[in-house]
């Protein structure tokens, strides 16, 4: 089958050459040979070439971002990206580069008898995307390094433009390798790696001239351990474990506690998947953007978050709006506010599973906020150049906890955006 398949394609492919070799032939013979008597002409001289004409679009972005909580943890997150769009035709090129600056002396820490400590993560990304007409696909990779903890990773995304460009579908697949270590520890000595792979899928609609609706599927499969090596765990009897209440003191956690205080332990597994629908209508002058993202994992940890973002134009050269965001999540299904342990003096009897992690707990987060963005750029395209300064804060309750029951943070970030 595939051997008669082959003789008619190349039975195309000869007709087709053939052809052409004919039809440059019969021009040949049409074209009235040179006649000596026939007097020539003088050559022009060749025109000179005009110049290429740069077609693509460069933009640049610097950002800086503070974030501070009542937990005593401050980040600060100095920023750069760039990208040069239409290369040669359907070409772009992006890149980015991050830093963050970590200041941190939570209840965790400190219930530890550890000292504040400082930490600074390097990120950077760079991808590659080339879409000519309908169909497109990008590559990209990203990489991360920090005194105890190293990434890396690769994804692969393909578009395809449907319906005069009104309907637009993606598919993509990512692959990282983490490697978790001790700070001052060499990675050859200690470390535990996280392999994780990434796929998503999802459709954008443009509904009217007014209105885009989007929904996308995210499944993540991580394998490895993901215990905090500088966790530990403080350990209850029975009786202890019961009455410890929520948002219990340091001071009671010391004087009631085990004397054995085991490391984090988490399942070596992960299987994650969220749902997310968006969508965005332009009214006369102002923009409205909603979001909303369903969560749930193998650890048995349900959420919902949902953000809104109405976006008002004033003027041609400023633009202002305000932001809500809502969080709600559950527990995974090894959470406990207070561990018990069942040792003895000859042996140990300790969950299979703990964690102090809170972020693992039920809780609630509330934010609120807005920003402000001013157009620079010059009277023709005001948009080519702005800055943007956003503004949130964020209250969270935890539901089933020691230490604390709640925490404010706020977030603020000062971002320029040029195009070159």
């Amino acid at each position: 089958m595939r051997l008669s398949v082959f003789r008619r394609l190349l039975g195309v492919v000869v007709v087709l050459f053939v052809s052409i070799v004919l039809s440059g032939k019969a021009i040949a013979d049409d074209t009235p040979p040179s006649d000596a008597a026939t007097p020539s002409t003088p050559e022009s001289p060749p025109k000179p070439k005009a110049p290429l004409t740069d077609t693509s679009t460069k933009r640049l972005t610097l950002e800086t971002a503070v974030y501070t909580d009542s937990d005593h943890v401050t980040v600060f997150s100095p920023s750069a990206a760039a990208s040069i769009e239409n290369v040669t035709q359907g070409v772009s090129l992006r890149g980015s580069y991050l830093v963050d600056v970590v200041s941190a002396a939570s209840v965790d820490i400190v219930s530890t008898a550890s000292q504040r400590w400082h930490e600074i993560r390097n990120a950077g990304t760079l991808e590659a995307e080339y879409k000519p007409h309908d169909f497109g696909i990008s590559i990209g990779g990203s990489g991360s390094a920090e005194p105890d903890y190293l990434s890396y990773g690769i994804g692969i995304a393909a578009t395809q433009d449907l319906n005069e460009k009104n309907t637009t579908l993606q598919l993509g697949y990512g692959y990282s390798h983490d490697l978790a270590g001790r700070s001052g520890t060499p990675f050859s000595v200690f470390s535990r790696p996280l392999e994780r792979g990434t796929f998503n899928a999802g459709v954008s609609q443009v509904l009217d001239r007014a209105t885009v609706f989007s929904v996308a599927a995210d499944s993540v499969f991580e394998n490895g351990d993901q215990s905090k090596p500088y966790r530990y765990i403080p350990m209850f009897t029975q009786a202890l474990a019961a009455q410890a209440p929520v948002g219990a003191s340091i001071a009671w956690v010391t004087a009631n506690r085990l004397p054995e205080r085991p490391l984090e332990q988490l399942p070596l597994s992960r299987q994650r998947f969220a749902l997310t629908g968006r969508l965005g209508h332009r009214f006369t002058a102002s923009t409205l953007r909603l979001e909303e993202r369903l969560y749930d994992d193998s650890w048995s940890l349900v959420a919902s978050t949902s953000d809104a973002r109405w976006i008002f134009d004033v003027g041609r050269r400023f633009a202002l709006w305000p932001h809500a965001r809502f969080n709600v999540q559950s527990a995974v299904n090894f959470w406990q506010r207070a561990y018990v342990s069942n040792s003895t003096s000859s042996s140990f009897d300790l969950p299979q599973f703990r964690t102090g992690d809170r972020e693992l707990g039920p809780l609630r987060t509330v934010s609120g906020g807005g920003g402000a963005r001013f157009f620079l750029g010059p009277n023709a395209d005001p948009q080519a150049w702005s800055i943007t300064l956003v503004g949130d804060a964020m209250y969270t309750s935890f539901l089933n906890d020691l230490y604390i029951t709640n925490r404010t943070g706020t977030i603020m970030s000062l971002t320029f955006e040029g195009e070159l």
